[in-house]
């Protein structure tokens, strides 16, 4: 009978230690988060192929999937050909004129052999003046045509930018039909399938980079004194029957006081008004979003 009841005694002597709160050795507790990314369609149309399994590991910039671009191709195609007729029609303006200069040079040699004569008293003034207004009229028509085709080269060259920007327009948003995850992470939620349409700015999936985990935690305005950005901490992560310590450094403090979560406890649990902390962990892949742990400053 007295061995029974030094067991019971024992049984409830366990059952008190395991009642009491093992946040009293932490100086602060919180739960573990990490930098989350909803990736939303870029481009509208049918959904033609789609690799995203949630639990996939996605390497950032990888093409997972391919939204319909046979029109954006076509309308690409089309530009293309746009914009080689239009250069084509670009004048050669040194072809165009050469038969200009080699008429003013045969007319500046008449000209010449005019003034020779007239020197020389074989010749009148009035075919030295004809000779040079015949000059004069070539001249200005060599300026008027170097006008003409520097304008009509100008407009034609101003004609294929605009067609090169509507180019470069389309091949962007090509590229936007190709899925893809912008940072290296998990695919916690997935909300799309081959074959369906998608739109722009409709969610895709959700990925989280898992190798940057830091533990969100709350403490009081007395221990706000001795914590500041890059204080050392050692960080314990709750697995249910163990627990696993990590280094970890505070990264992020708030600059505004808040109301304690219901779900969250600090070293003073009578503290209504807390500051909300961000602990940096490096995961060696068993830390997981939404898991407790607990803190104590180094």
């Amino acid at each position: 009978m007295k061995s029974m009841r030094f067991i019971i005694h024992i049984f409830l002597f366990i059952l008190v230690l395991s009642c009491q709160s093992p946040l009293t050795k932490y100086d602060a507790t919180g739960t573990f988060e990490t930098t989350e990314v909803l990736v939303s369609a870029e481009a509208n149309g049918k959904i033609l192929t789609y690799s995203v399994e949630e639990g996939d590991y996605l390497k950032q910039g990888v093409c997972v999937g391919l939204i319909d671009t046979l029109q954006l191709y076509l309308k690409k195609v089309q530009l293309e050909a746009s914009m080689k007729s239009v250069y084509e029609q670009r004048p050669d303006i040194k072809k165009q004129v050469a038969a200009l200069k080699e008429q003013i040079a045969t007319a500046e040699r008449d000209k010449q052999r005019y003034v020779n004569l007239f020197n020389a008293g074989a010749g009148n003034e009035k075919q030295m003046q004809d000779a040079e207004s015949q000059l004069q009229v070539l001249r200005n028509q060599l300026t008027a045509t170097y006008s003409s085709l520097s304008n009509s080269d100008e407009s034609l060259t101003w004609q294929g930018s605009s067609l090169g920007l509507q180019i470069a327009q389309v091949n962007d948003q090509l590229n936007k039909c190709y899925i893809s995850s912008p940072i290296n992470g998990i695919v916690l939620t997935n909300y799309a399938e081959a074959g369906e349409l998608a739109s722009i700015g409709k969610p895709l999936f959700k990925v989280a980079d898992m190798d940057k985990i830091y533990l969100r935690a709350y403490i009081t305005s007395d221990q706000l004194a001795n914590v500041a950005i890059g204080t050392k901490a050692t960080v314990y992560a709750d697995y249910g029957n163990k627990e696993k310590a990590y280094p970890g450094e505070v990264i992020w403090i708030s600059q505004q006081s808040e109301f304690t979560p219901k779900t969250i406890l600090t070293k003073d649990e009578r503290a209504n008004l807390v500051y909300a902390i961000k602990i940096k962990v490096t995961n060696d892949g068993e830390l997981k979003i939404g898991m407790y742990g607990g803190v104590k400053w180094d």
